[in-house]
């Protein structure tokens, strides 16, 4: 009897497999029982199709033995039925269940569809049954790309921009008009980061929450967060190591290596994963070098009703702590020096550690009701020569100097949080509830602040190397100190009135104290100690069930604080920052292969911290500040066909002060906020039809001018930059080798990203060229 099952459409001819012959066969079998057994696979494994198998016909039953046979005659009908046992399939072990299940899913994951994370929204429920805008960066786009940081992942995300990196050391996202570094809305399986950079090979995709978070999340800027996905322990063993090469120029180049391997221990269900990663490259303009290192073990059980993750990730690196460049404030252009001149010294740069451990348990009670219980600790050392410019005269190229630093600068965070989600009936209602606590420490302190003069330079004709580090401390800068403690339960309800029509409710009470300020002697600037209560709502229409509409408000709190002295101590008389948001669109997922969102929104940003300088020269402290952002957002992702893939996004962003005592700031844009984004990324997919397998693919980003300072004083220009890649599939002694070429900013574009002033511009990395081998096992 034969049994074949399509794969996209598509039908291959099965092989008649001898049993006990061949683990292929074990295989098939766990196949089978994947495709029988709908309880025992995950909706992503659900929507792809499993290979074409071709099964033995089952064997007759005997006879049973009459009382009249001979012993002889009963003992060898006895051998040939142990015989016929030996021949019939045993049952799949719980690593070729898993094998089958991964290669169900590999189809899915070259098509670019999106499968969220149950981290993001708390629940397991699908996007278009939610009211609030998800939008993903699946595994095979970021396998495609390479992205080398988050700023590069989200260029697939609609409305986002990069804001202050901090010289390239932060992670500096802005979401539908607000964010910043060190903002608390980066996320690792669901909890908070304090790392200046989170993104990193042992992370497997990126999903973004869009608008006020805080429901979920606590406190946080109204734009929304962005989670990063560890890659996971997995049930069968395989494995992979890849060696790539990299040049900006032919005399910029570099090399990394990366090791990732996975199977179980034993046979209950208990699995490990070893990520290693180094790299070592110079930098793409005149002076500098990043190197890193990452070590990313982890183990995961997986039970019938239980799954236990842990996982942990130590990285050490060093990086060029470069500014940029300059904007000319006359003429509104960049200053007039090659792109690839760094106009600091070549001991700029930022070097540390950081550590990250998680736990989590999640246990299903039943069919409806699971438990998730999980726990984080994030750590980051790290030091920093920031020479940077104080003056610039753009006619003779004199350029002044402050020779600072930071050292010592420690950030950690301690985050736990516990929730119970499920689903219980009311009446003919059917309610989808989620609700439990969380809670979360997080210090960032900066040790000695380095504040020192140094002669002058002439960027026109640059000499370098003729200063070292600086070494003086200032007692007045140093010891910066923010401390935040926060405390919240939550709870949400989705209730379906029908089988079309839902309405979701929420409500977050949450308490939080916040100690910052700086100085030896310490001086306290911030001493905050409040609660809140944050509602959310909202209501969800299935047209059918790949289309959806969805309508919701939500809100968002951050409290106000400084580390400087303004002339007051901020307290809890000082209004923290609000954000209310109101938002409506339409989710699809067609055929369970193209998936996406277009989004409306609304954002008002209030009681936003702002200081004024009196009469008398004393800074005066003022919450009357306002800023709204208003914007359309498309996304999309998925298979055109069963040789196209794509990702592509659209945002329309209008972001701008609406209330504010410093009348220069009133009506202005928001900083780095650009009117409009957009994304194409094509992928074809030759499958069969050359001996191995090729993939072609390209795109571009495109992001409008933006605003480089608060008062609209100058804009950074508007920017395409386009990026291609090819990997090509085949075998060596039967290891399966893939060689990957990228080519990122193809036509090598001067782009600038972001500005925090005139004097502090960045630049965009200039072409870079890769080449990497990827052998499988």
């Amino acid at each position: 009897m034969k049994v074949r099952a399509p794969v996209d459409g598509q039908r291959v001819s099965g092989h008649r497999h001898r049993a006990g012959k061949s683990r292929a066969g074990l295989l098939i079998g766990a196949a089978v029982l994947l495709v029988e057994s709908p309880s025992n696979t995950t909706s992503a494994q659900a929507q792809s199709a499993l290979p074409p198998v071709t099964v033995e016909a089952p064997v007759q039953r005997p006879k049973p033995a009459r009382a009249s046979e001979s012993p002889q005659r009963r003992t060898q009908a006895a051998a040939r039925q142990r015989s016929r046992n030996a021949a019939t399939p045993a049952a799949p072990t719980i690593s070729e269940r898993a094998a089958a299940a991964a290669a169900a899913q590999q189809a899915a994951k070259l098509g670019y569809r999106a499968m969220p994370s149950s981290t993001t929204l708390r629940s397991g429920a699908s996007p278009l049954d939610t009211s609030q805008a998800v939008n993903i960066v699946p595994e095979q786009v970021l396998k495609d790309q390479l992205p080398r940081n988050i700023d590069d992942a989200l260029i697939n995300v609609s409305g986002i921009t990069q804001t202050n990196t901090l010289a390239g050391s932060q992670d500096a996202v802005i979401r539908r008009g607000f964010g910043d570094n060190r903002d608390g809305s980066i996320m690792r399986n669901g909890m908070p980061l304090v790392q200046g950079r989170s993104f990193n090979p042992a992370v497997e995709s990126v999903e973004v929450l869009k608008g006020p978070a805080s429901l979920l999340y606590g406190i946080m800027d109204p734009g929304g967060i962005v989670n990063t996905i560890s890659k996971r322990p997995e049930l069968y063993q395989h494995g992979s190591v890849t060696l790539l090469g990299s040049a900006f120029s032919a005399s910029k180049t570099g090399a990394d290596g990366l090791l990732d391997v996975t199977g179980p221990i034993g046979d209950q269900g208990l699995a490990y994963r070893f990520i290693g990663y180094g790299v070592s490259e110079d930098y793409w303009r005149n002076f500098g070098r990043h190197r890193e290192m990452l070590v990313a073990p982890s183990l995961a059980w997986y039970g019938q009703d239980t799954t236990v993750q842990l996982n942990y990730e130590h990285r050490e690196f060093i990086y060029p702590f470069d500014r940029g460049t300059a904007f000319n404030p006359v003429t509104k252009a960049p200053l007039a020096v090659p792109s690839t001149r760094r106009l600091d010294e070549p001991f700029n740069n930022t070097w540390g550690t950081s550590d990250l451990m998680q736990a989590s348990v999640e246990h299903r009670f039943n069919q409806d009701w699971k438990l998730y219980a999980g726990y984080s600790y994030n750590t980051e050392t790290f030091s920093a020569n920031q020479l940077r410019i104080s003056t610039l005269n753009f006619t003779t190229g004199v350029e002044t100097r402050s020779n600072d630093g930071t050292q010592g600068s420690l950030s950690n965070a301690s985050y736990g949080t516990s929730y119970i989600s499920g689903s219980f009936w009311l009446g003919n209602m059917r309610n989808e509830v989620v609700f439990g606590g969380d809670g979360q420490y997080r210090t960032i302190y900066r040790d000695n602040l380095i504040r020192q003069a140094t002669p002058a330079i002439n960027v026109y004709n640059p000499v370098y190397g003729l200063v070292g580090p600086g070494t003086t401390v200032s007692n007045s800068d140093s010891a910066q100190t923010d401390k935040l403690g926060q405390w919240s339960l939550f709870f949400q309800d989705t209730l379906h009135l029908t089988e079309r029509f839902a309405l979701v409710g929420g409500v977050r009470y949450m308490d939080y104290d916040q100690i910052a300020g700086r100085g030896k002697p310490f001086i306290t600037n911030t001493n905050v100690s409040q609660d809140k209560v944050l509602p959310l709502g909202g209501a969800i229409l299935k047209l059918t069930e790949e289309v959806s509409l969805y309508a919701s408000y939500t809100e968002s709190l951050k409290p106000n604080s400084t580390i400087a002295p303004i002339g007051i101590v901020i307290d809890s008389n000082v209004a923290p920052e609000e954000g209310e948001s109101y938002e409506t669109g339409v989710k699809f997922d067609l055929n369970k292969r193209i998936s996406g969102t277009l989004a409306l929104y609304d954002l008002d940003k209030k009681n936003v911290q702002t200081t004024k300088t009196n009469s008398a020269g004393v800074v005066e402290l003022h919450t009357v500040g306002r800023a709204r952002s208003r914007g359309v957002e498309l996304d999309v992702t998925g298979r055109l066909t069963d040789s196209w893939a794509l990702i592509g996004s659209y945002g329309y962003t209008d972001a701008r002060v609406t209330a504010s005592e410093d009348r220069s700031l009133y009506g202005m844009k928001l900083q780095n906020v650009a009117l409009n984004t957009a994304s194409l990324y094509l992928v074809y997919d030759f499958g069969t039809a050359l001996p191995g397998q090729l993939r072609l693919g390209g795109g571009a980003r495109y992001v409008g001018d933006r605003p480089g300072d608060a008062i609209n004083s100058f804009f950074l220009p508007s920017y395409v930059v386009a990026d291609i890649f090819a990997t090509y599939e085949t075998k060596y002694q039967n290891a399966p080798v893939i060689y990957q070429l990228n080519v990122k900013n193809l036509f090598d574009t001067v782009y600038y990203p972001s500005a925090v002033n005139n004097l502090n511009v960045a630049i965009g990395d200039a072409r870079r060229v890769s080449l990497s081998a990827t052998v499988k096992f």
